[in-house]
């Protein structure tokens, strides 16, 4: 399946990408496969097939909460790029107005 590079373009904004002409080409062919994989797997007959299947059945992985100890406020602080008293400090995220 082929798509447009308008196509292309579209998707790449959505994904706030940048991309250049070598790579909208790869990315053209890359999704082009994709979607004609997703076209080959909407030939299969999946009516007998109820909308909530599983192909394993689903079981709770997570861990027991445990209280450990955490690190200091130096430890943190140590690898913060810059601080401020018992902060780490960060640029703004917001411009003001």
């Amino acid at each position: 399946m082929r798509i447009s590079l308008d196509e292309v373009d579209h998707i790449a904004t959505l994904a706030r990408l940048g991309l250049t002409a070598e790579e909208r080409e790869r990315l053209r062919d890359q999704l082009g496969a994709i979607l004609g994989y997703v076209s080959k797997l909407n030939e299969l007959d999946t009516s007998h097939v109820p909308p909530s299947a599983q192909v394993i059945p689903i079981e709770n992985v997570t861990r027991p909460d445990e209280i450990r100890p955490g690190l200091s406020v130096d430890e943190v602080l140590a690898n913060a790029y810059a601080t401020e008293d018992d902060y780490i400090r960060v640029p703004p995220v917001f411009e003001e107005e």
